[in-house]
């Protein structure tokens, strides 16, 4: 098992981020989203490294085979962890890959950091720019939503994790795009994480108010959604998101739910396998793609 070493900048404590670290060529990280681990990512693994790139996938604090500490799951600290992720390996030239809750990091990094070690990003069924319904986001998620999330958590976690699953992969009577047994797999990934974290990362995601970060982002960027997404709807999120940043290319996936990373695997790979191999070899100024409409 490979870890680095993060400090938590409030306690100034270690905190070990356990990672995985494959193949070579442009550094493509896998930020995992909410309230999975970086074992989300298995469908994608073989096509990026066969593709000749390197992919590097860890838990995010709280998460999978990571520390798990009772603080530290604002933005900042978990792009904090991100930072030192980056600084460890010595990535540079990346590409950095958020998937729901991961897009804030992306975001937040990327505002923090500067793009010395990222050249470009892929948002993937993001959180952007901001979730939840306020008075100056009227377009968001209302806050019962989320509420409601916190509440069954609470009362049962493994139940509300059991239910989300199938909201998350578009499961209904009629139709069946996951397996049962992968439904399984999948819940036991988010069941091993710290209850706490999982709570506090919801409210962070829905709360956190990421549009003077996304305004900030002038790399070549690309945004997946799909369509039918019921957990992270696209109304509220990568619409608005795609029209915040100039030139991004944005891709609608009919039909799919929020885990596309399984549903629409091959369609996805090819798009990052496409993305990250676009001028692999330059350290700086990479050029901007052409933007894809709706």
């Amino acid at each position: 098992m490979k870890y680095i070493t993060a400090k938590d900048s409030a306690t100034g404590e270690d905190v070990q981020i356990s990672y995985k670290d494959y193949g070579k060529g442009r550094p493509v990280v896998l930020i995992h989203g909410w309230p999975l681990s970086k074992d989300m990512w298995e469908y994608q693994i073989d096509d990026l490294v066969n593709a000749g790139l390197r992919v590097i996938k860890y838990d995010r604090r709280g998460f999978g085979k990571s520390d798990k500490p009772w603080d530290g799951y604002d933005y900042d600290t978990l792009t904090e962890d991100l930072h030192a992720l980056m600084e460890s390996l010595d990535l540079r030239n990346a590409v950095l890959v958020g998937f729901s809750m991961g897009g804030g990091e992306v975001a937040r990094y990327i505002s923090r950091y500067g793009t010395d070690r990222v050249s470009k990003i892929v948002l993937v069924s993001s959180v952007l720019p901001y979730l939840a319904k306020a008075n100056d986001n009227p377009d968001g998620v209302d806050q019962s939503i989320f509420a409601e999330m916190m509440e069954q958590m609470t009362e049962d976690r493994i139940a509300f994790l059991d239910d989300f699953g199938k909201k998350f992969f578009g499961v209904t009577l009629l139709s069946k795009p996951v397996s049962a047994p992968l439904l399984d797999y999948y819940r036991s990934l988010a069941a091993v994480a710290l209850p706490r974290a999982t709570q506090q990362c919801a409210l962070s995601f829905a709360n956190t108010d990421f549009r003077a970060d996304v305004e900030r982002i002038t790399l070549p960027t690309l945004i997946i959604h799909g369509d039918a997404d019921q957990s992270v709807p696209i109304e509220a999120s990568s619409h608005r998101t795609a029209e915040m940043i100039p030139n991004a290319q944005y891709k609608v996936y009919e039909g799919a739910p929020h885990g596309l990373f399984y549903t629409h695997r091959k369609k996805l790979n090819e798009d990052l396998i496409a993305f990250s191999l676009e001028n692999a070899n330059a350290t700086t100024g990479v050029t901007r793609s052409q933007t894809t409409s709706l």
